[in-house]
């Protein structure tokens, strides 16, 4: 069975890739990529088991980046992400999705351009 951080960071990347307008998504930061792309971090996981089962909470942090002086197009693409992450609810391979809740975002100048920063809780339990 597969690790649930590593599930729900596969699901994340599948959604992000359903969202139009951004270029590639990744699961590590890539070396070379080209404006705008998403990279979805390795999950922070926390015990949500219970009496008969196990479970876990994962907070899930998604980054958007792109060039340029304004964050405009940027701040599109995270509504639609954040939206595809809020909504994340599926069987994976070895975990059902409980829920997937919105945290946090913050945009930040980054270099010559702009980082997202997308945070969800998601907690699923072993199916």
């Amino acid at each position: 069975m597969m690790g649930a951080g590593e599930a729900v960071q596969a699901a994340a990347v599948a959604a992000l890739r359903s969202v139009p307008g951004i270029g590639a998504v990744y699961d590590r930061a890539p070396r070379r990529a080209a404006y705008p792309y998403a990279v979805v971090e390795d999950p922070i996981e926390s015990d949500w088991g219970h009496k008969d089962g196990a479970g876990r909470e994962l907070r899930l942090a998604a980054i958007l980046r792109d060039g340029g002086e304004r964050a405009a197009r940027l701040r599109g693409l995270a509504d639609a992400a954040e939206a595809v992450l809020g909504a994340l609810g599926a069987e994976l391979a070895g975990w059902r999705i409980v829920t997937s809740h919105f945290l946090r975002r913050r945009t930040v100048p980054e270099g010559e351009g702009w980082a997202v920063v997308i945070e969800v809780r998601v907690r699923v339990l072993a199916s």
